[in-house]
């Protein structure tokens, strides 16, 4: 199935900026994280990234988001406008395709289900990647997006992925295929 989607964010960020305390606030990045395009290496990751080439993200490597969960977040906590996706600290967000539901899970009687497998093709070529886990939110949500949405992204923080190809991807108008394996 292929439908198309946009690429709303891109971003790549060589520090982890969510460390100690959520109230001290983010550590600030000695660049902006922001991209227009990005490379991304088969089981790598996202070049210049922090979790580019490290072994324990090797199911982690690039995570994505469903812009549209900001949109719902933002109605909810009655917020002025629709927090920048960026935020998060997504590697892609993306509009169009509910993403979560491509992680695995437990069924109702615990088993683990497999996470599926799609592509992104922004006009580069196609870039394969294998949805394994949940990108839960944490705490630091309160403090970047606003009160309570740590509480509303539960269950919509995105998925952790790793790319099974590598390519370019570029900020705009892209397709989405899931494969039916």
């Amino acid at each position: 199935m292929s439908v198309p989607v946009e690429i709303v964010a891109l971003m790549v960020s060589a520090v982890h900026a969510f460390e100690g305390r959520p109230q001290d606030g983010p550590r600030p990045d000695p660049e902006p994280v922001g991209r227009s395009e990005v490379e991304v290496r088969a089981g790598l990751g996202i070049v210049g990234d922090r979790y580019f080439g490290q072994t324990v993200h090797r199911n982690a490597a690039v995570t994505f988001f469903d812009a549209a969960v900001l949109d719902d977040l933002a109605v909810t906590l009655e917020l002025p406008a629709v927090p920048d996706p960026l935020l998060l600290r997504r590697n892609i967000a993306l509009r169009g395709y509910p993403l979560d539901g491509l992680a695995a899970h437990r069924s109702l009687d615990g088993a683990r289900t497999a996470g599926r497998r799609f592509s992104l093709d922004s006009g580069a070529g196609a870039v394969e990647f294998q949805a394994n886990r949940p990108a839960n939110p944490c705490a630091w949500m309160d403090t970047v997006l606003a009160p309570g949405a740590f509480k509303g992204l539960r269950g919509h923080g995105g998925i952790r992925t790793t790319p099974l190809t590598s390519g370019v991807l570029r900020l705009g108008s892209a397709v989405l295929t899931v494969f039916d394996d």
